[in-house]
Parts: structure tokens; sequence; C-alpha cells
């Protein structure tokens, strides 16, 4: 079992920055930013495999930055240019490489472990 715990959400104005962290318990070789506006689906936003090789939804690419310190097992998600679209609780998720016949990067991985989430609030 493996516990996530997100931190660095917040309320911020339009094109304002968040960096979103998250703590692990132990070390998962994929990782990932999920999040889910109200009355909407989740949504996958950012996912990281053990190689560093990285994945992102289309709406975030070029503002958003997932990286990861093994040795702190911590994973973060850089938000830059936010918009009011953004809003959302962000949750940080891991599991191993394969989730069934889906590899980490693939939109239809689904992880074995959830974090409680963040919420981030954008103002237009």
């Amino acid at each position: 079992q493996v516990h996530l715990v997100e931190s660095g959400g917040g309320s911020v104005q339009s094109g304002k920055s968040l960096r979103l962290s998250c703590a692990a318990s132990g070390y998962t070789p994929c990782m990932g930013w999920f999040r889910q506006a109200p009355g909407k689906e989740r949504e996958g936003v950012a996912t990281i495999d053990s190689d560093g090789d990285t994945t992102y939804a289309d709406s975030v690419k070029g503002r958003f930055t997932i990286s990861q310190d093994n040795v702190k097992n911590t994973l973060y998600l850089q938000m830059n240019s936010l918009k009011p679209d953004d809003t959302g609780m962000y949750y940080c998720a891991a599991g191993p490489v394969w989730s069934g016949d889906y590899y980490c990067l693939s939109p239809r991985y689904n992880p074995d472990y959830w974090g409680q989430g963040t919420q981030v609030t954008v103002s237009s």
C-alpha cells in the first residue's frame, strides 16, 4: 500500500502559477495527476513513468510540467498560465508500470493508489 498526500493547491487569478506536490510513502514506477471539475468526469492531466517519459492532456500542454524527485518520492506539477477551466480537485495517483493491458502513459491506465486531492481554483 502506498499513501499519497497532495499539497500546494489554492485560489489564484487567471494567468498565475501554482506548484502542486505529492508526497508518496514509497516508490512506484508510474505516477500522475488527475483532476475533476464540478459536474464533470475525472480526467488525466499528466503522467510520468520510471524513465522520465511524460504525457499530458491536450488542454494543458505547454502550460503544465510534471516532474518527480525519486530520492524524496515526491511528484510535482508546475502549472503556469492558469485558466478558469483549470479549476477543480487535483489528485495524485500512482501504480505499477502496467495496469492490466495498459502501460503507464496510456490514457486508459488505471492507477492503484490515489491521494485525497487538493483544490485549485482559478478566477478570471
